[in-house]
């Protein structure tokens, strides 16, 4: 992401508002571990409230409110601050307007953008996608002992078991701690 940040600082005024929008887009995929579609097609009453929440509508049309930390946060007012000096913000109902067809930016386009990121820094294309970062997320919070059931609320579960599978990378993670250090572990013999 610092990468990100610092292509938005460097690039050219004419270019400097689609490196801020993809900026803030990337920080706020990680920090709420949005769907990407969910997070192209925000509209701006997403904002509306608290500063630090946005309400996002999910799959199912269901709505629910997501946290931003102040990273993203930060991230969101450069954008809107750039936003807010293009000619059509004020007309455009979303927060990240296209000129295409759906009126807003597009998941492939953002895909696209992450994959061009990840080459600059040396990241394979096929390690890195919005779902990847959307995993890491879930995966993160898990690690750092985040409740299962506030995790299926964060990422718009409608069932417990789908947020499930994210505790198959925990378990993996535990087998392999105590694999590696358990002092009766087949690896510890061969020490």
């Amino acid at each position: 992401m610092n990468t990100a940040h610092e292509e938005a600082a460097k690039a050219p005024e004419a270019a400097r508002f689609r490196a801020l929008r993809f900026a803030c887009l990337l920080e706020l995929l990680y920090a709420t571990g949005l769907r990407v579609s969910e997070l192209v097609g925000l509209p701006k009453a997403a904002l509306k409230g608290d500063q630090f929440m946005l309400t996002v509508k999910g799959k199912g049309g269901r709505e629910r409110i997501v946290p931003l930390n102040g990273k993203a946060r930060e991230a969101l007012d450069r954008y809107i601050a750039a936003l807010a000096g293009t000619k059509s913000a004020a007309a455009q109902k979303w927060l990240f307007p296209s000129w295409g067809e759906s009126g807003h930016f597009t998941r492939q386009k953002f895909a696209r953008n992450l994959k061009e990121l990840g080459a600059k820094v040396g990241i394979g294309e096929e390690r890195l996608s919005p779902h990847v970062l959307r995993h890491a997320f879930a995966s993160h919070l898990l690690d750092r002992g985040a409740d299962l059931r506030v995790l299926q609320t964060l990422l718009g579960h409608a069932d417990i078991s789908t947020t499930q599978i994210y505790t198959h990378v925990m378990e993996e993670r535990l087998k392999q701690t105590l694999f590696d250090f358990h002092p009766l572990s087949d690896k510890s013999a061969e020490e």
